[in-house]
């Protein structure tokens, strides 16, 4: 761990983990972690899966599906445009820079 890391102690579904986590993030992933444990929660609640691991297993198979499938909205890849979008303004952001110092 570098100087701004630490550890975090996390619980999911009654098991505590201790994870490296830089300390600019701890509240994100605290968020993630409420968010794993209640759909960790849901699968093992439903009956259907059972033993941690396998319960963990699926609880990622179905979030990377769904951020999979929110990313390629009607067919177009929403990460993609993001970026493209980000890079347009960075060049906006700079053109706008070089006005200022003409007019200073």
């Amino acid at each position: 761990m570098s100087k701004d890391s630490s550890g975090l102690d996390i619980t999911l579904i009654g098991r505590q983990f201790r994870v490296a986590c830089r300390d600019d993030q701890k509240k994100e992933l605290l968020k993630a972690v409420e968010f794993l444990d209640a759909r960790m929660r849901e699968i093992r609640d439903s009956g259907k899966v059972i033993g941690m691991e396998r319960i963990a297993v699926m609880a990622a198979l179905n979030i990377t599906h769904e951020y999979l499938a929110a990313r390629m909205d009607n067919g177009l890849d929403v990460g993609e445009i993001e970026g493209r979008l980000r890079q347009m303004r960075g060049v906006i952001e700079e053109t706008i820079a070089a006005q200022d110092e003409l007019f200073k």
